[in-house]
């Protein structure tokens, strides 16, 4: 049967989501820790890739498993998604896992993604790893006023790395958001949509953390948007504070709708 596996992780360790022959990777954990409790090699299907040090605080993959009759293993999926926390690192944790329909797919049946990106300007140790350090003031009413430019369907290029092998860059984002704590330093900004380049979000901060340097002026922003040229977007954000935050599907991907 098809399952969904609803999980978090800390991308720390980890050279990203996706197996790759010799980096360590979040999906090479999963699916050996699959093998041990299915029996068999169980590949998963991620709803989409994390750069290496990226998190995910709500991650979604698919995979197919013996069915509950069909193994002695466990006898639900709740206790499969239990066995797993008791094998995986800290670092992974399985929140849920769930039946699908047999075409159910992780990543092209998601509807929208939604990431969070953290910035901290003042030094704050447990904050490392899981934040960028930014130093410097930032103008962060610069960043929101450029940051609405951002808010629409339409391409993306001068946001997507350098190389990639995409049909199109065409994006709709949804939503993009920044909220600042100015009493201890620390700024979360939210995106969502409905898919995303490679690098994107990064490439997005790190353009808006120029605006907020006072490097760049609202049209200067529209100007890099407009280019479509990698080259005149800011450098790519540090990849410890994006976090992969929320995945939204259609309902009759479940399979308790059809019931």
């Amino acid at each position: 049967m098809r399952v969904f596996i609803e999980l978090s992780y800390d991308g720390t360790n980890y050279h990203g989501w996706q197996r790759q022959p010799v980096s360590y990777t979040v999906q090479q954990v999963i699916e050996e820790a699959l093998e041990r409790l299915c029996g068999t090699k169980t590949a998963i299907v991620g709803c989409g890739r994390t750069d290496a040090e990226v998190h995910a605080s709500y991650y979604v993959a698919h995979c197919d498993i013996p069915t509950l009759s069909e193994t002695q293993r466990f006898d639900s999926l709740d206790q499969l998604a239990f066995k797993l926390n008791g094998i995986l690192n800290y670092d992974v944790a399985i929140k849920s896992i769930t039946e699908v329909s047999e075409k159910a797919h992780a990543r092209f049946d998601a509807s929208e993604r939604s990431y969070t990106y953290l910035i901290h300007t003042i030094k704050n140790p447990f904050l490392s790893g899981r934040s960028a350090r930014i130093f410097g003031e930032l103008d962060v009413e610069a960043m929101r006023k450029a940051a609405l430019h951002l808010i629409f369907k339409g391409d993306f290029a001068a946001f997507c790395k350098t190389g990639s092998d995409v049909k199109t860059t065409i994006c709709d984002v949804r939503k993009l958001e920044i909220f600042e704590d100015a009493l201890n330093g620390q700024i979360r900004i939210e995106i969502s949509a409905d898919r995303y380049l490679r690098n994107m979000v990064r490439a997005i901060v790190g353009t808006l953390l120029e605006v907020g340097r006072g490097k760049l002026c609202e049209s200067d922003f529209q100007d890099v948007i407009a280019s479509c040229d990698r080259s005149r977007a800011g450098r790519s954000a540090p990849g410890c504070g994006l976090y992969l935050s929320s995945v939204e599907y259609p309902l009759n991907v479940f399979v308790s709708t059809y019931l």
